[in-house]
């Protein structure tokens, strides 16, 4: 068993990178507080306490405002064109990747920032054009330095707009989208296994526990239906053991929730009402799923876009057999741990929540299953995929872990038996699948 420990601030942490606002207005709070100090300075030099260098002097009034109109005007006219490409690269994401991969786009903090540094951009310019002041009688003040720093700041943007020329034309590209979703998959799969077995273990036994959940168990109805994005597991485990209970979760993360249907299960029954009340507060349901603690939408992800390109319409081998192999990857990285069962203890030990198992079968079956039936009767897509079999035997000696791979490899040659029709190609399928066999020992 081991034990995995949840923070509300990765969902937020995720949430927040999932928006096309957050950095921005990050840029834009920079942009004003930077406009205060240069115009602080730049009053300070108009009442002659501080003395700036030659270099800072952009002439008249009049000369000032033409080059922050001018600036102005530019800056926001390419914000307009970057926003319009991120629109055209969606729909492209959208066509040819699906639907679920426009959120790694919205996602993607280059274009975050280049967005972000554009609008800062231009907000600095209107404040420093409106700080310019024309007097009858008087010296007009010009701020030099912050027109100084918006000319500088003209330069950041035209080294941004080249930097997102290049990283658009980078991102829309299939393998790199295929590698971050790779990432995504490691990085998730590397937060599963991070966890550790509990030195200390006390109480009743799993098996007890699951019984009297059965048995004298109360339901924990949601209250909201979606799919549930996150789950406070740490502060579960703290109404639990406040509670004096045991909680055991319904749903995994990335499972659909109806609204009034099981969400959890207590035991003992009395703190059902308890429960109830905190668990509303400690999980998130919305209308998508996310990479926070749903390890098979990565997955998923994947297994979508080699499904696309199988398809007779696009009819994309390569593109597919990419896709297992960033699949392979994920797995080999979670085949040294159990996820058979998921359990959060308290300091005595005894066992307070117990997660929604998450086996390692289901996992070999959500990255193989669909891509097998998409592909059957291409001795390619079989190939691979008993090729990526014998990689994942050699890295795990569980029994478990190990009969699932076996009763995948064995649909693959029973599929390829029946729907390919040269021998020579039959020949060779089995050829790696007895490669596959000797790996497995």
């Amino acid at each position: 068993m081991t034990i995995r420990s949840s923070k509300p601030t990765g969902w937020r942490r995720e949430a927040l990178r999932a928006t096309l606002w957050f950095l921005p207005t990050l840029l834009v709070l920079a942009a004003v507080a930077l406009f205060g100090v240069t115009y602080a300075m730049d009053r300070a030099a108009h009442h002659g306490s501080i003395v700036l260098p030659a270099s800072v002097n952009s002439g008249s009034a009049d000369a000032g405002r033409q080059i922050l109109t001018a600036i102005a005007a530019a800056v926001i006219t390419v914000a307009g064109l970057v926003f319009s490409i991120t629109i055209v690269a969606f729909t492209l994401a959208s066509t040819q990747f699906g639907p679920r991969i426009i959120r790694n786009f919205v996602r993607d903090r280059g274009t975050q920032l280049a967005l972000g540094v554009f609008v800062a951009t231009f907000l600095y310019d209107v404040l420093t054009l409106g700080s310019i002041s024309s007097s009858t009688g008087h010296r007009d003040f010009v701020p030099h330095l912050s027109i100084t720093v918006a000319l500088a700041l003209l330069v950041v943007d035209l080294a941004v707009l080249i930097y997102f020329v290049h990283h658009m034309a980078r991102s829309i590209q299939l393998p790199e989208v295929m590698a971050g979703i790779g990432a995504d998959l490691g990085s998730a799969v590397s937060g599963l296994t991070a966890g550790a077995a509990s030195a200390v273990q006390s109480g009743p036994s799993m098996a007890e526990l699951e019984r009297r959940l059965d048995d004298e168990g109360a339901d924990v109805a949601a209250v909201s239906s979606g799919y549930l994005q996150f789950v406070g597991y740490a502060k579960v485990q703290r109404i639990a053991e406040r509670s004096g209970a045991v909680i055991r979760m319904s749903h995994l993360p990335g499972q659909f929730v109806v609204a009034g249907r099981p969400l959890a299960r207590v035991w003992p029954a009395s703190a059902e009402a308890s429960v109830s009340r905190a668990l509303v507060r400690l999980h998130v349901t919305g209308p998508h799923r996310t990479l926070s603690q749903d390890v098979l939408f990565a997955i998923d992800q994947l297994a979508e876009i080699a499904i696309r390109a199988l398809s007779p319409a696009v009819n994309d081998t390569f593109t597919a057999l990419t896709c297992i192999d960033w699949l392979g990857d994920g797995l080999a990285r979670l085949a040294p741990g159990s996820l058979e069962h998921t359990v959060h203890r308290d300091a005595q030990g005894s066992v307070r929540v117990i997660e929604a198992p998450l086996t390692y079968r289901r996992m070999v079956k959500a990255a193989f299953d669909k891509i097998r039936q998409a592909g059957r009767g291409m001795p390619a897509v079989a190939i691979r995929q008993l090729d990526t079999l014998a990689v994942l035997a050699a890295c795990t000696e569980v029994a478990e872990h190990r009969e699932a791979l076996a009763a995948q490899a064995d649909m693959i040659i029973r599929s390829s038996d029946e729907a390919v029709d040269e021998l020579s190609d039959r020949r060779d399928v089995m050829e790696r699948y007895e490669r596959f066999v000797a790996v497995l020992g």
